[in-house]
């Protein structure tokens, strides 16, 4: 069974509460706090396995959770980490918050491997909280909460180059003729229900990668038929192949089909409508030895149809594509149709497309919900940032790395505190303050 989309509720590890305890010996009456720390709760990974295609795996169970932290010990006993899960996922998934439909993480490129929830932290056990004043402390703090998501994840197959086009017109003809694919195909509607990768070789160690995509019908970009599930496979995809039956044996006419097709891949993003296509005219073995007649002049003389070729590129001509007459039955035209599409695709460049992340839970979960303060110190002269999500986030933040402190700036960013400074009137040079840290801010 190939799926392609699936929605799943992840849930990490919850800290491990601090432990309260009291050294208790023999020869020693007032023994001192000796509480261990919690455990760290297990983290929740997203993994590319490469021999996985599908997401299949997650189309009947619906929740993952890592294990929690265990709770700090006596005599100064650290509670084990809970156990990290790891989810095996297929190269090109694109992971989305449910919630707000924007991108976690996509699972292509370099990124193989990605946390994308952190168990809580363990609670310090009453160890810590001895003092001058307070030698026996009976309080320990409890572990962080665990972290709750809910995620879409949509595979979006990685191939350079995606066939499009109606059901029947050849679409599997043509990549089981050019590639080492072997997809079934048959003379019925709606043949290709998921979709294959095949790899073009040509020559000298050049391929490229092509896919073959289930077939698209009038609707498709509002869900109809095999609608979005066809269409998001295009959204990597550098160039189009865009096959059309030039014979019109199904009964239907090839330039109303190609005109119908692009207005369905416009209707689903601009984006996808402007990637470059090639036309190839399948078929052409099927056309009639001599041309059709179909109508009489007034003189008698017969009016013979249109070739259909000319026709084709009459249409195609304004989109700017070129178009080639094949047969994936005799193998006619596929030469210099792949010759055409490899040397546009050197054109292209090997860029891959990679969706970049617009939302992190662990920051949004972690922050949130917590209430801030920003306002102006006139006798210090300072913009001052406080409040329980502020301390929250130091408290997770190392300034003093570079990664720490470039992850402070995107939380200053996504927290609309830059957005809140500039309202209050603050210049290039003037001082942030933010608890024991301060900051010359500079837009």
């Amino acid at each position: 069974m190939f799926a392609d989309r699936a929605r799943i509720t992840l849930v990490s590890g919850k800290g491990g509460d601090g432990h309260v305890s009291f050294r208790r010996e023999k020869y020693v009456p007032d023994g001192g706090p000796d509480g261990g720390d919690g455990g760290k709760g297990g983290d929740v990974i997203l993994e590319v396995d490469p021999g996985m295609n599908t997401l299949v795996n997650y189309k009947h169970r619906k929740k993952f959770s890592a294990t929690d932290g265990e709770e700090g010990g006596k005599r100064n006993c650290r509670g084990k980490d809970g156990k990290d899960i790891i989810l095996p996922m297929p190269e090109g998934t694109v992971v989305k918050d449910v919630a707000t439909g924007k991108v976690i993480v996509d699972l292509s490129g370099d990124t193989k491997r990605y946390t994308i929830l952190t168990g809580g932290n363990g609670g310090a056990g009453n160890q810590h909280f001895a003092s001058s004043t307070m030698q026996a402390p009976k309080y320990a703090k409890p572990g962080g909460p665990a972290k709750t998501a809910e995620v879409q994840l949509e595979l979006k197959l990685i191939a350079d180059v995606g066939i499009v086009g109606y059901p029947s017109v050849g679409k599997s003809s043509l990549l089981k003729a050019t590639t080492n694919a072997a997809p079934e195909t048959a003379e019925y509607h709606f043949t290709t229900i998921t979709p294959h990768l095949g790899v073009v070789d040509m020559g000298d160690g050049n391929s490229f990668v092509m896919a073959d995509l289930p077939g698209l019908i009038d609707g498709a970009a509002e869900g109809a038929g095999l609608g979005h599930q066809f269409l998001r496979h295009i959204e990597r995809n550098k160039l189009l192949i865009h096959v059309l039956d030039a014979a019109g044996t199904e009964g239907r006419d090839p330039v109303e089909d190609y005109h119908n097709i692009n207005s369905e891949l416009a209707r689903y993003s601009k984006k996808v409508a402007e990637l470059p296509q090639v036309v190839a005219a399948n078929k052409i073995d099927l056309f009639p030895s001599e041309p059709e007649a179909i109508d009489v002049d007034e003189d008698g003389e017969l009016i013979y149809a249109e070739d259909p070729i000319e026709r084709i590129r009459k249409a195609a001509a304004a989109n700017g594509a070129e178009v080639f007459p094949i047969s994936t039955a005799t193998g006619e035209g596929l030469k210099e149709l792949l010759n055409y599409v490899y040397e546009r695709l050197k054109e292209i460049g090997d860029k891959d497309i990679i969706f970049e992340q617009e939302y992190d839970p662990n920051v949004a979960l972690a922050y949130g919900n917590e209430p801030m303060d920003i306002h102006y110190d006139p006798k210090a002269d300072e913009y001052v940032v406080e409040g329980p999500r502020i301390e929250k986030m130091l408290g997770y933040t190392n300034l003093e790395s570079e990664k720490g402190f470039a992850f402070f700036q995107k939380f200053m960013k996504d927290n609309g505190i830059l957005s809140e400074l500039e309202k209050l009137g603050i210049n290039d040079g003037d001082t942030v303050r933010i608890y024991g840290f301060s900051f010359e801010y500079y837009k």
